[in-house]
């Protein structure tokens, strides 16, 4: 039986195979697009990413069916997905720019998310509080997790240019900036409209301006401004990673800070610590 004790085994392993493709993509950005040895650590990456993938949605799915419900209900079990969704983040991004460097950020940042549930266990019952046993529950939370790693790794693409361009212009990362935002606010849109029908199911109202909702609501905003002043080219290309940076922490407190907010120890949107 699957328990959350067995996380680190699963762990080890998944980033093990990640580290390997990590390896095996390193300098494929500076060969040539039809190049044979580019799709030969296409292939390597391929495969050992998907290795990685898998054991990792195989730990998620066997403890779906020991707990008989979503792994959806802590912040815990948010984090596994988060985990999940930089992996694969990053991976497509690899396969888009052929940044090893971004790669290899979403792999450490997936990583110290999958320490801090092994250091930091929560207790994980079987039960669901009525809200939540909805049509709603699933789809809502999968699609604000995967725009979370979207803007997040729009952030570790920033913070690589940082680190391997002292922030040069580089036009191609900006425009996959771009894509990752305008991705990520869809579906924050898609979110936000399941959580707003979710809500009028639940409790009567389809926006409260509980916390969760208005940072929510914020997270949105700085995307939709990233989005505008991009399309309109009012910013530069550093003008633009700051708007990056200020809405990937905005969503970090919406996710997890508004926890630690007095005015939301009440709210009906703070993840479940039991």
């Amino acid at each position: 039986m699957i328990t959350w004790n067995s996380l680190p085994y699963f762990a080890i392993a998944s980033i093990g195979f990640a580290l390997w493709a990590l390896i095996s993509s390193w300098g494929a950005h500076r060969l040539s697009g039809d190049s044979p040895e580019l799709k030969q650590k296409v292939i390597f990456v391929n495969l050992q990413m998907g290795a990685s993938l898998c054991v990792f949605m195989a730990f998620i799915i066997l403890l779906w069916l020991n707990l008989e419900r979503p792994p959806f209900k802590t912040m815990g079990e948010t984090r596994l997905w988060y985990s999940l969704f930089l992996l694969i983040v990053g991976w497509m991004t690899w396969l888009k720019t052929h940044y090893s460097g971004v790669l290899a950020l979403s792999i450490v940042m997936s990583a110290v998310f999958m320490i801090i549930n092994i250091v930091k266990p929560e207790i994980h019952t079987k039960e669901l509080m009525p809200a939540l046993d909805s049509l709603w529950f699933i789809p809502h939370v999968v699609v604000y997790m995967f725009a979370y790693a979207l803007i997040g790794c729009a952030f570790l693409v920033v913070i690589n240019e940082g680190i391997a361009r002292h922030w040069h212009y580089n036009r191609k990362a900006l425009e996959h900036c771009d894509r990752l935002v305008w991705q990520g606010i869809a579906l924050l849109t898609m979110g936000m409209i399941m959580g707003a029908l979710w809500a009028k199911q639940a409790w009567g109202d389809y926006w409260s301006w509980d916390p969760k909702e208005t940072w929510a609501a914020i997270t949105w905003v700085m995307g939709l401004i990233y989005i505008h002043m991009r399309l309109r080219q009012k910013v530069n290309q550093r003008m633009a990673y700051i708007l990056v940076i200020l809405t990937f922490l905005v969503f970090q407190i919406c996710w997890y800070g508004i926890n630690y907010l007095p005015a939301a120890q009440n709210s009906v949107h703070v993840y479940s610590q039991n």
